[in-house]
């Protein structure tokens, strides 16, 4: 001890750093399930250096210097640039290099979107907001693959594997990303209320005014809009550069102030005239967007996943580095029925993700049956999953005590990160909602999810399924929000009951099928066997 110190600094937990982020055994087990255990190397690097203490340093100044708009230059032009400091660009670099924007759809490998699912489970654990620009290059994919000639332009450039910021023409440059822009001021959720007109210029292109209240991502080459054609509503590719090098009519106007994802930028933006392009048949722009949107939705739910794990991780962390009252906080039972309880929805919510990945891989690739259980099972699962997550982060950071409400722990941007998924591509409402048109219209997708939790031949999840499908029968509008958490719930038992050790499986029965639902977090009923539940989320 130094002459003027006063004490010596004991019972602190140190960093979480230095560790595999993928080495999470609910993870790996999926992966391998559903078809991309080749990945797995490539996993494991990704892992390795988000769990780096450089890759932690990254995230923390990507949220420390938030982006910064420039509207003119010195000279009083408009440039409408987005300014970023140097670790948002470094941790871009590593998730375009690792295709985590696109490149399942440049692969014919099964498994593709498995695997790319996984490296964004991993990689958003060491910072989420860069992964919105992601998420929607890897969405508007799929949407513009209505538009055969604007998918051969553009698609090379949105899956290549260099990240190439900054405005220019984009066939000049090496890689891009795209945002989308589809709700307005006075219409939120209810984008057919757009009021930005798209008017046809006679040769292929239309100019859209008008304006939208959240752009994604604004720093993107290009954009999916939605705007009022002729026809009806219909969505559109508008660049930011034009090919002649010229910048597009699209005015930022100004950067919201949110509460989380502060290192990812969201602008209110307005269109003069500005240059755009069909994508599918004009006046059905919802139908094409909703291609996005799923794929948006998966990421949604992978991104909560997500967090939750990193909560779990470092909640675990400090327990097994923290003393109180002559005891480490690992070994004392009630912090060990907190932990377990958080483990249970955490491994629960990455099985989930990855089964829905799995899904879409095989929609993609033609299989109408996965296709019609993706349909039911992704509306309910964003739901949910998104809905729990803000809860899990506010455990985890009660974990941690004092330490955990303090900046440096990291445990406060993952407190105000975990909303987010809860809103982006519809907010709760609008995703029950969803999930009741999709039991209205289509029995079909109904008939495959309920097939799929059968699967478990398991009586506490098959009467369960029998209590959820009573609901079902008199369900209306207001019952939605139960109809999508109790449809989660026994999805989520059967896959743990066909995948994960007993105890894991019998603990999340007994305590989520119950009807008991929505209690705090370390209230499991008693006589289970915890300890195999801390031993395998604690593998890491």
């Amino acid at each position: 001890m130094t002459r003027d110190a006063t004490h010596d600094v004991t019972n602190q937990a140190p960093p979480l750093a230095g560790h595999d982020v993928s080495a999470d055994q609910a993870l790996l087990e999926g992966l391998a399930r559903e078809g991309a255990d080749w990945a797995t190397g490539e996993l494991r690097r990704l892992g390795l250096l988000a769990g780096s203490e450089k890759a932690q340093e990254w995230g923390r100044l990507a949220n420390e210097h938030p982006p910064v708009l420039r509207t003119h230059d010195r000279y009083g032009n408009r440039i409408d640039e987005v300014e970023f400091h140097p670790a948002w660009h470094e941790l871009m670099s590593v998730a375009v290099g690792n295709g985590l924007h696109a490149s399942p759809w440049t692969s014919a490998r099964p498994g593709a979107h498995v695997a790319r699912a996984a490296k964004f489970f991993v990689w958003s654990q060491v910072e989420a907001g860069h992964g919105c620009p992601i998420s929607m290059t890897y969405a508007a994919v799929a949407a513009l693959r209505h538009s055969p000639s604007l998918r051969a332009e553009w698609e090379p450039l949105l899956a290549s594997r260099t990240y190439d910021f900054g405005l220019r023409p984009p066939l000049e440059k090496r890689g891009v990303l795209a945002g989308m822009a589809m709700t307005e001021k006075q219409g939120g959720s209810d984008v057919r209320a757009g009021t930005t007109r798209a008017e046809p210029l006679g040769d292929g292109s239309f100019a859209l005014t008008g304006h939208k209240w959240f752009n994604s991502a604004p720093m993107c080459d290009a954009f999916l809009v939605l705007a009022q054609a002729p026809r009806g509503l219909s969505c559109f590719l508008l660049p930011r550069v034009l090919p002649d090098g010229t910048r597009n009519a699209m005015r930022l106007m100004r950067l919201k102030d949110k509460l989380g994802n502060r290192s990812n930028a969201s602008a209110e933006v307005e269109y003069d005239g500005a240059t755009a392009f069909l994508v599918g048949e004009e006046g059905r722009g919802v139908r094409t967007i909703i291609e996005m949107v799923n794929m948006t939705r998966l990421d949604c739910v992978t991104g909560s996943a997500a967090g939750m794990r990193q909560g779990l991780s470092q909640a675990l962390h400090h327990a097994r580095h923290r003393s109180a009252f002559g005891r480490p906080l690992a070994d004392q039972p009630l912090m060990r029925a907190v932990l377990a309880d958080l483990a249970l929805e955490s491994e629960a919510a990455t099985t989930l993700m990855t089964r829905l990945a799995g899904a879409t891989d095989r929609a993609v690739a033609g299989d109408a049956a996965e296709g019609l259980f993706r349909r039911a099972a992704l509306a309910a699962a964003k739901y949910w999953i998104c809905k729990r997550a803000p809860v899990h982060a506010a455990e985890a950071l009660e974990c941690l005590g004092g330490n955990g409400y303090v900046e440096e722990s990291q445990m406060p941007r993952l407190f105000r990160e975990s909303p987010l998924n809860g809103i982006w591509e519809g907010s709760g409402n609008v995703a029950a909602l969803d999930l009741m048109r999709v039991l209205a219209r289509e029995p079909e997708a109904v008939e495959a999810f309920f097939a799929e939790v059968a699967r478990a031949g398991d009586h506490r999840v098959g009467d369960a399924a029998e209590r959820v499908l009573k609901t079902l029968a008199s369900a209306g509008e207001a019952d939605a929000r139960r109809v999508a958490e109790e449809m989660t719930l026994v999805l989520q038992a059967s896959l743990l009951v066909r995948h994960a050790p007993a105890p894991v499986a019998d603990a999340f029965c007994a305590s989520r099928l119950g009807g008991d639902w929505g209690r705090a977090f370390g209230t499991l009923p008693a006589g289970l066997d915890l300890e195999p539940i801390l031993e395998r989320a604690a593998s890491a």
